[in-house]
């Protein structure tokens, strides 16, 4: 881990795909947007593979995701298929680094061991969106200290990170200023899991510092995780990045794009013969930077684009419009 506070820095942006299916068409725009920002900067790119969710992987999954990206004519610096300084690139191969970290907040006591419930502990693996937020942790375990873990080591128990008082403020890349307040929403959240391993919220936070990424750009679902990275950036005193979330794609209900729709795949959209530069086009347009669907690879955008001027709200995603784009159309 490193901290690097320089104003100068060089933008650093990353793709963080999980290998739980294959990427879909929302997936495709915010890689896309992440992509543009930070190349648009003159940024280097990191791929990295988050497959910590080790009940929900899909070992096809994870070549998938390259071609899928691949298609789409995004590209990388550093990631698992080309190597570079900061690897590995696969979030499975970086466990000793996640360890490293909770030794860390352990020995500050910023944590305690929660013997919760199991089904409350399993979710932590995964990124949580905004609609799996539940009810703020009561605290039932928080009058433990680290060091009583101990005597607990016969049965599953979680790490909680303890949230101190206070909102947390950050200057959105999208959003413009903007608070949290995670004892709000959340209340202490789970870090690690002593019989699997760490949690999303710890891993991002020690794989970002680790690997120099300074600007963080991914779905306003989640916002909420937003204050606990901050939290856990200044625990392990290290530098935040500079994130951004822009709206999701949705379907016509407003649910949020789902892997488990074959129609809305990437791989999908390539076998039935889908142009990648006219879905790149329609992509563009979705966000607002084109008034029409103007066909082109993704470097033809960079520097043309502007995080400022992003449509607002979510984007709808029709069968019609999937149904146009596949007949060479929008």
């Amino acid at each position: 881990m490193r901290s690097d506070d320089s104003p100068s820095r060089r933008t650093v942006g990353r793709l963080a795909p999980s290998p739980t299916g294959g990427l879909h068409l929302g997936h495709a725009r915010t890689f896309l947007i992440a992509w543009l920002a930070s190349r648009s900067e003159g940024g280097r790119m990191i791929l990295r593979i988050e497959d910590l969710d080790s009940t929900r992987v899909r070992a096809e999954a994870r070549r998938g995701m390259i071609d899928d990206l691949q298609w789409l004519g995004l590209d990388w610096d550093e990631g698992p298929d080309i190597g570079g300084d900061q690897g590995p690139y696969v979030q499975s191969e970086r466990i000793e680094r996640y360890a490293t970290a909770l030794d860390r907040l352990q020995a500050d006591q910023r944590v305690y061991p929660c013997t919760c419930t199991r089904a409350e502990i399993a979710r932590a693996a995964s990124a949580p969106h905004s609609e799996d937020e539940g009810p703020s942790y009561p605290g039932t375990c928080s009058g433990r200290s680290a060091d009583e873990a101990g005597p607990l080591h016969h049965r599953p128990f979680a790490w909680r990170f303890r949230v101190p008082e206070g909102v947390v403020s950050w200057d959105d890349a999208v959003l413009g200023p903007s608070i949290g307040d995670p004892r709000q929403v959340g209340g202490d959240f789970l870090v690690a899991r002593n019989t699997i391993g760490p949690s999303y919220q710890l891993a991002v936070v020690v794989d970002d510092a680790a690997m120099g990424i300074n600007q963080v750009i991914r779905g306003d679902d989640l916002v909420s995780s937003t204050p606990r990275q901050i939290l856990l950036y200044q625990a392990l005193g290290l530098q935040p990045p500079t994130f951004g979330h822009v709206p999701l794609a949705v379907d016509p209900g407003g649910r949020r794009l789902a892997k488990r729709d074959g129609s809305l795949k990437l791989a999908t959209l390539r076998e039935t013969g889908v142009d990648p530069r006219r879905l790149v086009g329609a992509l563009l347009q979705s966000c607002g930077w084109s008034d029409s669907v103007q066909p082109a690879w993704p470097r033809e955008w960079i520097g043309r684009v502007d995080l400022a001027r992003l449509r607002p709200e979510p984007w709808v995603v029709t069968p019609e419009w999937i149904q146009s784009l596949q007949n060479g159309r929008p």
